[in-house]
C-alpha cells in the first residue's frame, strides 16, 4: 500500500497493535509501525504524538460520549442517574470493539508505563463528568464523589466485559454495576 492511499491513521493502529502483540510494546518502534503499515515514520507523528497515544487516542471519544451523556440526562435527574447516562452513552463505543478492546487492553496490563498512563485517562475522565454534574447545578462533594464512583463503576464493568466472549453488550455490565453500587451504599450485599 502506498503512502498516499486512504485511512492512514487506521493502518498504523492496526500495525501497532499486531506488532505490540507479536514483539511487545517495549520492543516496538514507531520505525517498524509506520513500514508495516506502508506508511512513514513522518506520517506516523502526524497522526499520534508517540507510539503510547496509538492505544490512547479514543480518549477523547469517550470524554465526548461521557459528558454528553450525562449532560443530555433529564434536569431533574439525581447526579448518579445523570452518570448513568453518560456511562450507558459511552459504552456503545465499545460494543463494536470487542477484540480489539481485549487486545488493547492485554498490552495494558503487561506494560507499568501504560497502566500508570490508563489511571491518568481514568483520572481525567472522572475531571470531565464532575465539572459536567457542576454544570448541572451538582454542588462539591457530591459532583467529585458521583463521578468518581462513575469511573469505578465504568472500570469494573470494563474489565467484565473484556472477559467475556463479547455476547452481551459492556451496558449490561455497567447497569450491573451500577446496582451493585446501589446496593452496597443502601447497606446491603450485591
Amino acid at each position: 500500500m502506498g503512502r498516499w492511499e486512504p485511512n492512514a491513521r487506521g493502518r498504523l493502529e492496526q500495525a501497532a497493535m499486531e506488532l505490540y502483540g507479536e514483539r511487545g510494546y517495549e520492543q516496538t518502534t514507531v520505525t517498524e509501525i509506520a513500514k508495516r503499515a506502508g506508511l512513514t515514520e513522518r506520517t506516523f507523528f502526524r497522526h499520534y504524538a508517540d507510539k503510547r497515544e496509538v492505544l490512547f487516542a479514543g480518549s477523547a471519544v469517550l470524554r465526548e460520549r461521557l459528558v454528553s451523556g450525562l449532560a443530555e440526562a433529564p434536569p431533574t435527574a439525581p447526579p448518579m442517574d445523570a452518570v448513568a447516562a453518560g456511562l450507558q452513552a459511552a459504552s456503545a463505543v465499545f460494543d463494536e470493539r470487542h477484540a480489539q478492546a481485549r487486545q488493547r487492553q492485554r498490552i495494558i496490563t503487561a506494560n507499568p508505563e501504560l497502566r500508570e498512563r490508563e489511571l491518568v485517562k481514568l483520572a481525567s475522565l472522572a475531571a470531565a463528568m464532575g465539572k459536567a454534574l457542576r454544570a448541572r447545578g451538582v454542588s462539591e462533594p457530591a459532583a467529585s464523589l458521583a463521578a468518581e464512583a462513575g469511573i469505578a463503576v465504568f472500570k469494573v464493568a470494563f474489565e467484565r466485559w473484556i472477559d467475556t466472549t463479547g455476547v452481551r453488550a459492556m451496558g449490561s455490565f455497567i447497569l450491573e454495576g451500577l446496582a451493585g453500587l446501589e446496593s452496597l451504599m443502601a447497606g446491603g450485599r450485591p
